[in-house]
């Protein structure tokens, strides 16, 4: 890098701008890499390769073997696209695409303490100080030109009082200048294998995550803890397709304004187009922040339900090659429009500083075969639920069997059985540090299958049930609690009677199990559709279709301790 005459710039400044630009040139030879591994394996039909052409294209990128699938599909299309508008082929990646832009930031971390430091307050260990050297005018001529400037940063809650702060890096945005802090502090190493608690980790669409715990034993047999858990953002979903709705409408118009303007200057509709290119990048701005609040949340949830069970791994339904197609228009974007990736990677984070490892399973039949016998399920409507759109209820159809539930709780308990049947296999990725289990093996697979607790004790007890003596004393059921004071009188008559069970003695209205209900609808095990009649009409989610806050609607199932979530406990 070469400086200008005239300008007095130090080694250390340079330094900043060669780690940035190695960065970009990085990402630049990768992308090249891959176009040109995919341009020499180019398949008979572009839309449809062979199981030779797959083999053939990823051997010819770097890192074929562990790149998702979806990434060179992807890339194909777009050289696909490419083909049509010119009629041939791309030379190389610079033809596909444009000049990488570099973003406006100042990479400390290239730097050393001659040019900025990092100290914490002694007496606040929330507060840091930071000093770094900075010109006072636009072309410094000398070194007198450059300032010692100080900066006070108060760190997040999330920063341990001990840990080891990095220099940052600062990213100007507007008036205000935002702080990448790194830093570092001892975790336990995670493992790799040797699990006997797992929690089980399956993707859903309106129920985002569903989770689950099971147990191997020294017999060999799992066993599930408890009856899992979900976590619903059907809500939040809704004001995201919302926001996306929106976005693309005024994606629309302001390219319609600019074919209109064209190349004039001065156009009648130039401030126009100005106003909704703005609101466009606001309406982009608030949906990453909606996407990086509904990953962090629902890897918070997922981190916290695998410490109460006490689990040492999460295992994690891979779906990085899973492409939403075949579905609908309306089904296929709000499959893409998923935060997976992102909630994995948050998960991968906060595990990490407890030493739970995190290990992505295959996918292949986690919601198709039954978790106790590996017979194909049967999808059918839920008993409780006759009125519900879709086939979330998956029933057994082996007799000696007869498992049935929702289809997301016999996925979680397959993901959890196959990670540790298979956790041996388990390879760790140089470059990242990242668990995965490879492929399926048939001949663990066939013993990745669960055992009912009340098979288990019978095993456990010799299968010898017999009556050995007289049936042990139990006391009767005391009588119900009733409330003390008399009820209130009725508009036309006396005092009515109170219903037996126990006295309400809270104040507040139960919260509703799912956004389907009110808030003054009673939670029940099931949910039961309510009959509707003339003077009560049908509920209707107001909140949800509008999609009126983040926290009215993310329902999750609290933590319990050892896993056992009763079977009466609803999500919430």
């Amino acid at each position: 890098m070469e400086i200008p005459a005239g300008l007095k710039v130090n080694d250390r400044i340079v330094r900043m701008a060669q780690e940035q630009a190695g960065r970009i040139l990085r990402g630049a030879q990768h992308r090249a890499q891959l176009t040109a591994g995919i341009l020499r394996t180019w398949p008979a039909e572009a839309g449809k390769r062979t199981q030779a052409e797959w083999d053939a294209v990823r051997e010819a990128v770097p890192g074929g073997r562990s790149l998702p699938g979806s990434v060179i599909k992807a890339r194909t299309r777009q050289i696909t696209a490419f083909a049509d508008r010119h009629g041939r082929f791309p030379v190389d990646v610079f033809e596909l695409e444009e000049v990488p832009r570099a973003a406006r930031m100042l990479v400390l971390a290239a730097v050393d303490r001659q040019q900025a430091t990092l100290e914490r307050a002694e007496e606040d260990p929330a507060r840091v100080l930071l000093r770094l050297q900075l010109p006072v005018r636009p072309d410094p001529c000398s070194y007198a030109d450059w300032v010692w400037v100080a900066c006070p940063i108060t760190l997040a809650p999330t920063v341990p009082p001990g840990a080891v702060l990095h220099l940052p890096t600062l990213r100007p945005q507007g008036h205000k200048v935002r702080v990448d802090l790194a830093f570092s502090h001892p975790v336990p190493k995670a493992e790799p294998m040797g699990h006997t608690t797992a929690l089980g980790v399956d993707w859903g669409l309106n129920t985002l995550v569903s989770a689950g715990a099971c147990r191997l034993h020294p017999d060999g047999t799992i066993t599930a803890l408890g009856a899992g858990a979900m976590f619903r953002a059907g809500g939040v979903m809704a004001r995201q397709h919302r926001l996306r709705r929106h976005g693309e409408r005024l994606h629309a118009k302001t390219d319609t304004y600019a074919r209109l303007i064209g190349d004039r200057e001065g156009h009648h509709l130039a401030a126009k187009h100005a106003v909704l290119a703005a609101e466009r990048r606001h309406v982009a701005d608030r949906r990453s922040g909606l996407n990086d609040a509904l990953a962090w949340s629902a890897a918070r949830w997922a981190v916290d339900q695998a410490i109460a069970v006490g689990a040492s791994v999460i295992y994690l339904e891979d779906l990085r090659s899973m492409e939403a197609k075949g579905m609908g228009r309306t089904l296929n974007t709000r499959l893409s429009q998923t935060v997976r990736g992102q909630i994995a990677e948050n998960m991968r984070h906060l595990a990490a500083e407890t030493g739970i490892a995190v290990v992505t399973v295959p996918a292949r039949h986690t919601s198709k075969h039954c978790p106790q016998c590996l017979v194909p399920l049967r999808h059918c409507k839920a008993p409780d639920r006759p009125a519900t759109p879709g086939w979330k209820w998956v029933i057994c159809p082996d007799p000696q069997c007869g498992w049935q539930g929702d289809r997301d709780h016999g996925a979680w308990r397959r993901i959890a059985a196959r990670g540790l049947t298979h956790q041996h296999t388990t390879t760790v990725d140089r470059g990242t540090g990242h668990m995965a289990i490879p492929r399926v093996i048939d001949t663990l697979e066939t013993g990745a299958v669960l055992t009912s607790t009340t098979t288990r004790q019978h095993q456990a007890s010799g299968g010898d049930r017999s009556k050995t003596g007289p049936t042990p004393h139990r006391s009767p059921r005391p009588v119900p609690r009733r409330r003390g004071a008399p009820s209130t009188p009725g508009p036309r008559g006396p005092a009515g009677q109170r219903p037996e069970g126990h006295a309400h003695t809270d104040p507040r209205p139960p919260r509703a199990a799912c956004r389907h209900q009110g808030a003054r609808t009673p939670v029940h095990t099931i949910s039961s559709s309510t009959p509707t009649s003339r003077n009560r009409p049908r509920h209707r989610p107001k909140g949800a279709a509008l999609g009126a806050g983040f926290h009215l609607h993310a329902h999750a199932t609290p933590p319990h301790p050892g896993g056992q979530i009763p079977q009466s406990q609803h999500p919430r």
